[in-house]
């Protein structure tokens, strides 16, 4: 008898689920977000009909300017390219905005495509992420010239990576990454981010 499928994350062979544990003095945390429905987008920005289809069939607007989000609910649009979008949502949700996407794309020159499993999430997170990110990232991160709501493609320690900052702490300005990665590079690239954070004490949280 065939056993039933068994669905596991791009992480789960590191443990992370039996290795979570308070530390209010950590100064970054870290945690696999995965399970993530993920859509891949392409139509013209500058076609009113796809921007309307895409609205109405999503409930928030794409971004049109180059490295940003838009985001409503636990429905998130990534600015990926002038004509292409990557589109996140919760696992138990985003079948229907697939469906809901090519349905009123059907008769527009538009291409909707699942790429659910391509990648997982990592998130990370306190006052040293930002540190963290800059050790092995050519991208300036400063809150000045990256924050809430941006978004950028680059190399982080060799390995492509979708880096969105979702989140700043008004209080202490720490911030909240998303960091979209490729399930081939995820174990490594954790591994990668735990080591370059040692130094300022690491927390594992889970989803």
């Amino acid at each position: 008898m065939v056993d039933g499928f068994h669905r596991q994350s791009a992480l789960a062979s590191l443990g992370l689920y039996a290795r979570p544990r308070p530390d209010q003095k950590a100064g970054v945390r870290m945690g696999e977000r995965p399970f993530h429905t993920m859509i891949g987008l392409r139509g013209d920005p500058d076609d009113a009909a796809f921007l309307n289809a895409t609205k109405k069939a999503m409930g928030l607007p794409l971004p049109l300017t180059a490295n940003t989000t838009t985001g409503k609910g636990r429905i998130t649009a990534l600015w990926m390219g002038p004509d292409e979008w990557l589109i996140a949502a919760v696992a138990d949700g985003g079948g229907k905005i697939i469906f809901s996407l090519e349905k009123s794309l059907a008769d527009l020159l538009a291409a909707v495509f699942d790429v659910s499993d391509s990648r997982t999430i990592i998130e990370l997170s306190g006052k040293h992420a930002r540190h963290v990110l800059m050790k092995g990232c050519a991208i300036d991160f400063h809150p000045r010239a990256f924050g809430p709501g941006q978004c950028v493609q680059s190399t982080l320690a060799l390995a492509h990576v979708l880096i969105h900052q979702t989140a700043q702490n008004k209080r202490t300005r720490a911030p909240t990454y998303n960091i979209y990665v490729h399930r081939s590079f995820a174990e490594y690239l954790w591994t990668w981010l735990e080591d370059a954070a040692g130094e300022y004490g690491v927390e594992i949280t889970v989803a």
